[in-house]
């Protein structure tokens, strides 16, 4: 996601822990002005949040966007439930594939693309304990490979 124009403001490291993803989505996130300049001071926790379909639309739900110190009155509730913009078809897509094969949408990571908040949502498939521990092992023989080849150069 390294392209022109973008930058970073947090990763759902955890997600790519407790799930398979399949395929990802980038839908704009409609948000109140205060929380927009939380989200420029990077206050926001993916942690636990997880999308919805609701009557043809796209909702986040469970993302805390701590309120934005100077905002007074303006600040909305940290924990309110946000509008994704998504086309209709997408939307539709997405809701046919969560009922039917028991996928989850879950948001990857928020980011900046030329001045708007857009949402990384990717649809995923639950991790069981083996499987976790199946990753977790692979990833450290391949750090060990890494360590290896590395000392060997010396």
């Amino acid at each position: 996601m390294a392209k022109e124009g973008t930058k970073t403001i947090t990763v759902n490291r955890k997600a790519r822990h407790d799930y398979f993803i399949e395929d990802t989505y980038e839908a704009g996130i409609s948000l109140a002005g205060t929380e927009v300049k939380s989200l420029r001071l990077g206050t926001v926790n993916l942690k636990d949040s997880y999308c919805s379909v609701k009557n043809g639309e796209l909702f986040l739900i469970g993302a805390h966007i701590s309120p934005y110190e100077k905002g007074n009155i303006f600040n909305k509730d940290p924990m309110r439930t946000r509008k994704l913009l998504m086309h209709r078809r997408e939307i539709a897509k997405l809701a046919m594939l969560v009922q039917r094969d028991g996928y989850a949408l879950i948001p990857l990571s928020l980011y900046f693309k030329n001045s708007r908040v857009k949402a990384e949502i990717g649809l995923a498939k639950g991790k069981k304990l083996y499987d976790k521990r199946e990753t977790a092992a692979r990833n450290d023989a391949a750090r060990e490979m890494a360590r290896a080849v590395k000392d060997r150069g010396r």
